[in-house]
């Protein structure tokens, strides 16, 4: 459909991408990803015709219709209703139906649809603009980073939306499963190209891996054979007798081609700094209640909670419920209009707030934020904590004021680092950071000694991390002793089930195949614990089989070989290695047998397990 090819587009010196070339297919539902500056935005400017570039072409088909979400503000109409109507085609201006329906999905309320668009907040105003281009049904939906204005709630009404889209899609997230669940394809600008996959971000990444490993290895083995034949020119160059032989060497070496070193690609690379804690409490809270003017209805009430040691405790709900104002107070910046919180003595808490950034100092660098949390922090040090949040070098000399909002996030979790924790409260973390940085993030957090109380609304963070659940939902907060995926399977959003009244009550027998499925879920992953090692043993001693057989069937060659020669020496070597190896081997098939013997009696067991669970 869309054919874009040998695109190139530099600032100046800085060449941000060269010699791009792919296609947009019908059907195909793409997730863009790369590092932040990499030029993901920039292409989507190119394909909308708002940005120029240098060379290259981009073929897009007539009357094919691009849409795309629109950062800034302008509206015309008096109502949400009627502002969001305007994305409708013609042929559809009279279906209001499926415009109150995105609406719907992205958090208004049935009184929001009669408000005028002005009174609302910045969020929930790009929430509009993307229900205008939603509703007009493009033949390519553009979306850079839409989750970033979404709650949780809004995001996963938006994913199922999206999954069930016909036409073509290009997606730019920070959020990986959310890219992951929508996207038949996986694109990235990498090292100042392109590459495109079929499938999942985890299978690109893995074939960039295996591409590295492979063209590093070849580099560094085509330097070695160079080595040795500059050696062989410089040593033999003199002999007239090998003349033709040096010359053809010194040809080869001219058409040799010349790989370079692959650079270095940048990148989080961290670890929070856990203080000990010698009590099993951090902090409890008893019935808090806060609100900003000091009146009822309350932004937090009679909220009650105990953090103990090594905790991953998930705050989640809908924008403007109250999460940052709790993560606020439980880290002291608010004080609570009623009841109490108990700190240990021994309690040091670290704080990322998203309002944070505002407070960093516009005059000064990023070596001086970090050094200010710690005057006693070593310069050496608080240079490495910059190297470790990507601002080596000079670049820990930038000011605060020419930083993006990514980097002045990555000041904010650098500040974290410089001294020791025994619990970090974190305010939307991945917000502004990309899909390595977050990864990186995620591996830090689950690593960490210490306890963790965390506002996000990507849900792959919730899934790997979350142990317990503050939730605001149903008009209150409530405490989730459980996963985040059993709070789904048990409870589930509130709203999220409003958007779906069509959707039949479950009936016994619904609830009843829902728990065999659980069920089955766990039977299936204990029955992987347990087989996997076997399986891994089983691998491993066919392969040591293999190895040994092919070892005896050479040393038998050898041995026939020698006895012609009449090598006695070789003949006795081999002999006796001959005799090593029959024992050896069939010591391995013994094992192998026995190994083979417990899988198919394990397997059996749960296939058992299995068939009566089905019956």
């Amino acid at each position: 459909m869309i054919c874009v090819t040998e695109l190139s587009k530099s600032y100046g010196e800085r060449v941000l991408f060269n010699d791009l070339s792919f296609s947009i297919n019908r059907g195909d539902r793409i997730g863009v990803v790369g590092r932040n500056g990499s030029g993901k935005s920039t292409l989507f400017a190119m394909l909308l015709g708002q940005s120029d570039h240098d060379t290259g072409s981009i073929m897009i088909p007539r009357n094919y219709r691009i849409g795309h979400l629109q950062q800034h503000i302008t509206f015309s109409r008096p109502t949400v209703i009627q502002e969001a109507c305007l994305g409708l085609r013609e042929e559809e201006k009279d279906d209001h139906w499926k415009v109150e329906k995105v609406l719907f999905g992205l958090g208004f309320s049935k009184e929001d649809m009669q408000k005028p668009p002005s009174l609302f907040s910045g969020g929930f105003q790009i929430r509009l603009n993307l229900a205008k281009v939603l509703v007009a049904s493009p033949d390519l939906l553009l979306l850079d980073e839409p989750n970033n204005y979404l709650d949780i709630v809004a995001t996963r009404w938006l994913r199922q939306f999206l999954a069930s889209w016909k036409t073509e899609i290009m997606l730019i997230t920070h959020d990986r499963g959310f890219m992951d669940s929508i996207t038949t394809h996986t694109m990235i600008i990498h090292r100042k190209k392109v590459k495109k996959v079929e499938g999942n971000t985890a299978k690109l990444y893995a074939q960039i891996a295996q591409e590295e490993e492979i063209y590093e290895k070849t580099r560094v083995h085509d330097e070695r054979e160079q080595k040795k034949t500059e050696l062989f020119i410089q040593r033999f160059r003199a002999k007239a007798r090998l003349g033709g032989l040096v010359q053809s060497r010194v040809k080869c070496l001219e058409k040799q081609e010349k790989r370079a070193k692959l650079e270095k690609m940048e990148g989080l690379e961290f670890s929070f700094n856990a203080a000990p804690f010698p009590a099993a409490q951090m902090m409890a809270t008893y019935n808090v209640a806060f609100s900003y003017d000091g009146k009822e209805p309350y932004l937090v009430d009679s909220f009650s909670l105990t953090v103990g040691k090594n905790e991953r405790i998930g705050v989640i709900g809908k924008n403007g419920k109250g999460k940052t104002t709790l993560l606020r107070v439980l880290a002291g910046e608010l004080t609570p209009l009623a009841g109490n919180i108990k700190r240990h003595a021994a309690l040091r808490s670290g704080y990322f707030g998203q309002s944070n950034v505002a407070r960093l100092n516009p005059e000064k660098t990023v070596y001086e934020e970090v050094m200010e949390d710690d005057p006693a922090c070593l310069p050496q040090t608080a240079r490495s904590i910059c190297g470790a949040m990507m601002f080596g070098g000079d670049n820990a000399l930038k000011k605060v004021a020419v930083l993006s909002g990514g980097e002045k996030s990555r000041v904010l979790l650098g500040k974290l680092l410089v001294k020791p924790a025994t619990l970090l409260l974190l305010d939307e973390p991945t917000n502004h950071l990309d899909m390595e940085s977050c990864d990186a993030l995620l591996e830090a957090i689950n690593a960490y000694e210490g306890s963790v109380v965390m506002v996000t609304h990507n849900e792959m963070f919730l899934h790997a991390l979350a142990t317990r659940l503050v939730i605001f939902d149903k008009g209150r907060i409530t405490l989730f002793e459980g996963t985040y995926q059993e709070f789904l399977d048990e409870v589930g959003w509130q709203d999220e089930e409003a958007l779906l009244p069509e959707k039949p009550a479950k009936s016994r027998e619904a609830v009843d195949k829902k728990a065999q499925k659980r069920v089955k879920a766990e039977l299936l992953q204990e029955r992987f614990r347990a087989l996997s090692p076997l399986e891994t043993q089983i691998e491993q001693l066919e392969r040591s089989i293999s190895s040994n057989e092919q070892e005896l069937h050479k040393t038998t060659e050898h041995l026939v070989q020698a006895s012609t020669e009449g090598d006695a020496a070789g003949i006795a070597r081999l002999s006796k290695r001959h005799h090593e190896l029959r024992p050896h081997i069939e010591s391995l098939y013994l094992q192998l047998d026995k190994v083979l013997s417990e899988h198919k009696a394990a397997s059996e067991q749960f296939q058992k397990r299995l068939s009566a669970l089905q019956e």
